[in-house]
């Protein structure tokens, strides 16, 4: 993603609350903190429909953070 945003190619990583430590952990340790948007965990054993309502919900946060630049330029 680094290399993406230093394209100037929008970009969001989706990842569940069970990883936002070590997101942030990486993202220090490489000198990145890419957009993120977390979704709750854990993830298999849902329904397709609490899939589906975590993926809706996911939807405009993700639309926000890659447009985010846009609205800057």
């Amino acid at each position: 993603m680094k290399d993406l945003d230093a394209r100037g190619v929008p970009g969001a990583m989706v990842a569940t609350l069970d990883f936002e430590e070590a997101a942030r952990a990486q993202g220090e340790a490489v000198g990145f903190m890419p957009a993120i948007v977390y979704v709750p965990a854990p993830i298999q054993n849902r329904t397709v429909d609490e899939l589906c309502a975590i993926a809706t919900a996911a939807v405009e946060p993700i639309l926000d953070a890659i447009t985010a630049g846009a609205a800057k330029g």
